[in-house]
């Protein structure tokens, strides 16, 4: 097994779009975390965020849970600023971001189980309470809403919600994580714990 030093070294040259402390944040949180239970992360891309939980899981004895479809999210499809066209299958004509995150990710295979779906069509079949849940899927406001619907419940009493790209000022980024990390606070369940850059993070209390 590839050691938690070699993996956060990978996670920081893996491509991917969390900057450095953002990710460490991320580690520490996972690896401090007090509830059982597994990591899992709504939006892999290409696997960086998975290798900073990964590094976490191998300290603690956990396993990393990733749910993406592999397609892309909308700034990500033809015609939109994130747009990578190396990255379609021509036999599909569609984003593939499988074969790039298998890669990153396998020096930690032994703590990643990678889920191939949309979190809508898991959520349903998911019963194990999670110690951490990483929101960072797509960023419309329908999808991110529809992802805090269906994956904060399921999140163990003390685990923690960690939230990707949550900018107040909407000069900085789009609001729909925003909403999702507003929300869930005013919902009076959790306590806010410190975050970095726009990585926030919430204990769930009730």
């Amino acid at each position: 097994m590839t050691c938690t030093e070699e993996l956060l070294a990978l996670a920081v040259a893996a491509p991917g779009f969390m900057p450095e402390d953002e990710g460490r944040a991320l580690y520490a949180a996972a690896r401090s975390v007090a509830v059982p239970g597994p990591l899992l992360e709504i939006g892999s891309w290409m696997g960086k965020s998975a290798l900073y939980l990964a590094a976490a899981a191998a300290e603690t004895g956990r396993v990393v849970v990733t749910v993406d479809h592999h397609r892309g999210s909308e700034e990500h499809q033809p015609g939109w600023e994130y747009h990578q066209p190396e990255l379609v299958d021509p036999a599909v004509d569609e984003l593939d971001t499988l074969p790039s995150f298998r890669r990153t990710v396998h020096p930690a295979e032994d703590l990643v189980v990678a889920v191939v779906a949309r979190s809508e069509t898991l959520a349903p079949l998911w019963a194990a309470p999670l110690a951490l849940l990483f929101l960072d899927g797509s960023h419309t406001e329908e999808s991110a809403r529809r992802d805090q619907d269906a994956w904060v419940e399921k999140l163990a009493v003390g685990g923690t919600l960690a939230v990707h790209d949550v900018f107040p000022d909407p000069a900085d980024g789009g609001q729909a994580p925003f909403g999702v990390y507003t929300r869930v606070l005013a919902s009076g369940e959790f306590t806010e714990l410190p975050g970095t850059g726009s990585l926030r993070l919430l204990r769930r209390d009730a």
